[in-house]
């Protein structure tokens, strides 16, 4: 058996030969071992030291001599190239080599500010939703007009999406997001100023907000199709995703202590100073790639290399291909199912726990962040299952629609049942049904783009969130239109049709082999 350094040694140097070096990989009597197996000088030197005319003159083993154990069993599963960007076959033991034996890995650094960085994403976000209720009152809104309001983030919020991928994949994931932070952050902490001007200024400072947050989707994916080895990709997509739901868990929570205690001007600008102390850690700590990281270690940048698929820098973008291909118009259309459903939840839950069940602003916020909460864990949760059904030889094709069947059906049966729930702990543990079920997505729709095409994941996350942000923009309207002279059951009906609509369209088309080169 060839074990790490030492047989990528013993591989290279067979090749340059012609091959007639193999007899020099059959195992020797009594092998010296090290922890993590043959000692890798004397491998070493039995293959190179001994010259090729004595490699060239070992016997050819016979039959019933000593025979390996096993043969390096290659890496096989969906979506894990079988040779490393330095050419060689990527067997386990040497991935094992290459990963190192112990200590923290810096990509795990890049996803944890990743996490964080999208934790300030949703507190910046969802904060109107809840300071929305004593604002409406102050200025004398109506619904229409709230829903105008909500939907002003969404303006902006639509124009960086494909423009985001396109900047990240050109500048670079670092450069992209940290200012994508700064922006919107500056945006949130002016809100309250800008609400004092008026109608009109509070939509543009919304607007600009959604400018910066509309970046931070496809920065951070591109970062981590740089960064994330295939098989750990649906456990750190999870985990940063998981970092908007603790950030609406955290701004549900918090924005109604703050309103109470000190007015709705403190939500936004408490939450939106925090993203400079965000951005000096990122400044000092990310890199856009690992070749561009000065701390990491060799091990760790071999095995990222060898785990990733190979970049052609400089290759232009092939739009025809994009836009005529129905795997990314599966994931495009799927978007926009999803988000409906998901974004009106997120800005619309607290005005319907105070306007439905009668609850006042402390305890609608309180109860709006259990859903969360359960989306959080069910993100991890289902992530560990995707990456766990991929490493037992699952294709990721059916793990794809296995996940994000169960991210449209389960909110769809959830919300259904609300039209029968007249309490607000019914309502509470239905939206949590929902939400729960919906982090399933994470490990389906949201980690497909790097499953079809990584070299534009980026891009390709730009492309189905701008249709996801602008189901978020109609979403948002239709339901103040609809409850003007409607009923909330009318506003889960069309969440659930197109819940369904999704689950159809995904299950016919969607895959999880790679279709761009």
């Amino acid at each position: 058996r060839i074990y790490g350094v030492a047989g990528v040694s013993a591989m290279r140097a067979s090749r340059g030969v012609g091959g007639c070096c193999r007899a020099a990989y059959q195992p020797q009597a009594a092998p010296m071992r090290s922890p993590i197996g043959y000692n890798a000088p004397e491998a070493t030197a039995r293959v190179h030291g001994q010259g090729h005319a004595a490699c060239c003159a070992a016997p050819t083993p016979q039959l019933g001599a000593q025979r390996p154990a096993r043969q390096p069993r290659h890496i096989v599963r969906a979506g894990i190239p079988k040779t490393s960007d330095f050419g060689e076959e990527l067997s386990e033991s040497n991935a094992a080599i290459l990963e190192g034996l112990s200590g923290w890995r810096r990509r795990w650094t890049i996803v944890g500010l990743c996490f964080f960085a999208f934790m300030l994403c949703n507190m910046d976000r969802v904060n109107m939703a809840v300071a929305i209720l004593p604002m409406s009152q102050q200025f004398g809104w109506d619904s229409a007009t709230v829903g105008l309001v909500q939907s002003s983030f969404f303006w902006g919020y639509l124009l960086t999406q494909v423009l985001g991928g396109i900047w990240a994949d050109r500048y670079g994931g670092k450069l992209v997001l940290g200012v994508g932070v700064i922006w919107w952050s500056l945006a949130t902490a002016l809100t309250p100023v800008a609400a004092s001007m008026g109608l009109v200024p509070l939509l543009c400072a919304r607007c600009l907000m959604g400018i910066g947050e509309g970046v931070a989707m496809p920065a951070m994916n591109n970062m981590l199709s740089r960064w994330v080895p295939v098989k750990e990709r649906s456990r750190s997509l999870s985990l940063v995703y998981s970092g908007m739901f603790v950030g609406s868990i955290i701004g549900l929570s918090v924005s109604p202590q703050l309103i109470v205690a000190l007015g709705w001007p403190s939500v936004f600008q408490g939450f939106g100073s925090l993203g400079i102390f965000w951005f000096l850690a990122w400044q000092a700590r990310a890199r856009s790639t690992p070749a561009e990281d000065p701390g990491i270690t060799e091990a760790e940048a071999k095995y990222i290399a060898a785990s990733t698929p190979k970049r052609e820098p400089g290759k232009p973008i092939p739009w025809k291909k994009l836009l005529t291909t129905k795997e990314v118009w599966t994931i495009i259309v799927c978007h926009f199912c999803h988000n409906w459903g998901t974004f009106i939840l997120l800005t619309w839950m607290p005005t319907y726990y105070n306007k439905v069940l009668g609850l006042d602003l402390m305890h609608s916020g309180v109860l709006s962040v259990l859903p969360w909460v359960t989306m959080a864990i069910m993100a991890n949760v289902g992530g560990y299952i995707a990456d766990s059904m991929v490493e037992r030889g699952v294709s990721v094709t059916k793990v794809r629609k296995v996940m994000q069947t169960l991210g449209f059906m389960g909110p769809a049966f959830f919300l259904s049942q609300l039209s029968s729930v007249d309490s607000a702990w019914g309502a509470v543990l239905c939206m949590m049904g929902a939400q729960g079920f919906d982090a399933f997505s994470q490990s389906g729709l949201y980690s497909n783009h790097q499953d079809i095409g990584p070299r534009y994941a980026g891009l390709l996350l730009g492309m189905s969130n701008t249709a996801g942000v602008l189901a978020g923009v109609l979403g948002s309207l239709v339901t103040g239109l609809i409850l003007q002279h409607g009923t909330w059951d009318q506003v889960w009906g069309v969440a659930i049709a197109l819940y369904l609509i999704g689950t159809v369209i995904w299950n016919l088309f969607a895959t999880g082999e790679k279709v761009l080169d």
